[in-house]
């Protein structure tokens, strides 16, 4: 079997961006999707999102020939030996995931392997919970195949770990892969699959079950969002006390090396496709099992109610918010992406715009995705300049690089009165105190 024939079910960001680079290393990938539009659009070199550095990716690997896309999931396995499945997994409306996609998927490689006499290795690369790699891939492709498991094809949980505006970079210098494997042949076949990738810059592989592969992504998206929340609690409580900075407190903490400073950063929360899906799948999962997650729980509180405060700060410095021109710098959940799903951005401005409050936004790329979520309920800038130019108050949603840099006299210049919540604090507060109305999420005065 040859190990650089690759199919990749599911074109989403994560499944897309993981071909695109095993492609740009010379494997020969096939990209399967349903999504009709989308084979076109990325047969024809375009990506349906942001992601820094993918469209030159694209081009190259569509020029050299290694990667295609099409929605024949039959030539895609038989012209493969190793499948990887990348395809959502959705929430329901109790938390829970929603395996259908995954199951489709099992559907697919079940009904072709048993027509296949080669020896196929499947990977699961979706967000899944503790036994569904086993219980349903498994089960689906051995009943519809007619063929064993760890016999006639190899089964492994291989989560990804990829952070939205650096995922090409994540994907090419990972600092750890997890195999959870079937049997040991699986195992080791996609360990070879990996050292074939990275060469001598392989990281660290850790090989151990396929629950514990599953349950391992979970854990690491809660304790990020756990770390987040925390840390947005401690800026709560700073806010009450005078002389103290959030900012200050994370770089003392993260100077421990038991803590680390990463993920420390206060703001208004996090949201994006996956902390907020995976938080609230693990406590659903949990309740399942009959144990409540006290500490899921209260980390998802936290960031339910953390994007808020940003419209208490407004309340404080404006008062009541009718009728205020209110300007807000950033929509996307984070920089580096134009993904606004879950975005606190949203949040914040739906409140505004019920509290009566005229909204500006502006964002460098995720104005798009914005018109299609507020419609006709704000107006939409073409600048930061123009976003903030006769409001009454501006909000940091977003930390992209280019809100850096606007000085203080740029707010007193264009804004009629200029007030700026620093929700991401970007800025340096005594460069801002005393020359425009300043608060920050964490600042203490």
């Amino acid at each position: 079997m040859n190990m650089r024939n690759v199919s990749v079910f599911g074109l989403g960001y994560v499944g897309l961006t993981f071909a695109i680079c095993l492609a740009s290393k010379g494997f020969n990938v096939i990209g399967v999707d349903v999504d009709k539009f989308k084979i076109d659009l990325i047969s024809n070199g375009k990506i349906p999102f942001h992601e820094p550095g993918l469209n030159e990716l694209l081009d190259e690997v569509l020029r050299n020939g290694n990667f295609r896309c099409t929605d024949n999931y039959w030539t895609a396995i038989t012209e493969s030996s190793i499948s990887f499945i990348c395809v959502g997994t959705p929430s329901k409306p109790d938390g829970s995931i929603d395996l259908k996609y995954v199951k489709n998927v099992s559907t697919d490689v079940g009904t072709v392997l048993k027509y296949k006499d080669m020896y196929h290795l499947i990977v699961v690369r979706s967000t899944v919970t503790p036994g569904t790699t086993r219980n349903l891939v498994r089960k689906v492709v051995e009943h519809l195949s007619g063929k064993k498991c760890g016999f006639h094809f190899g089964l492994c949980m291989n989560p990804e770990f990829l952070r939205e505006g650096s995922a090409v970079h994540d994907i090419f210098h990972s600092d750890r892969v997890i195999i959870g494997e079937f049997d040991s042949k699986s195992g080791d076949l996609l360990e070879s699959f990996y050292s074939n990738f990275y060469g001598s810059h392989t990281p660290p592989i850790l090989r151990t079950s396929l629950e514990n592969a599953e349950l391992i992504k979970y854990a690491n998206n809660a304790f990020l969002a756990m770390k987040i929340s925390f840390i947005n609690e401690l800026a709560n409580i700073c806010e009450y006390i005078g002389n103290t900075d959030v900012k200050v407190i994370a770089k003392g903490i993260g100077l421990d090396h038991r803590v680390n400073p990463s993920f420390l950063n206060a703001g208004l929360g996090w949201g994006g496709s996956c902390f907020p899906k995976d938080v609230q799948a693990l406590i659903s999962f949990a309740k399942n099992l009959n144990y409540d997650p006290i500490l899921l729980n209260a980390v998802k509180k936290v960031n339910d109610l953390q994007p808020y405060r940003a419209v208490d700060m407004a309340k404080k410095l404006l008062g009541k918010l009718k009728n205020k021109k209110i300007a807000i710098l950033g929509l996307a959940f984070k920089p580096g992406t134009d993904d606004m799903r879950n975005a606190v951005s949203i949040k914040i401005v739906n409140r505004l715009v019920e509290e009566g409050a005229r909204v500006v936004v502006y964002d460098p790329v995720a104005m798009d995705n914005a018109r299609k979520i507020f419609g006709n309920n704000v107006v939409y800038a073409d600048s930061s300049i123009q976003c903030i130019k006769g409001c009454d108050c501006c909000i940091i949603v977003t930390e992209w690089d280019e809100f850096r840099y606007l000085k203080p006299e740029v707010f007193v210049k264009y804004m009629r009165f200029p007030a700026v919540i620093d929700g991401r604090r970007i800025f340096d507060p005594s460069k801002f105190l005393g020359r425009v109305k300043y608060v920050a999420i964490g600042l203490g005065l």
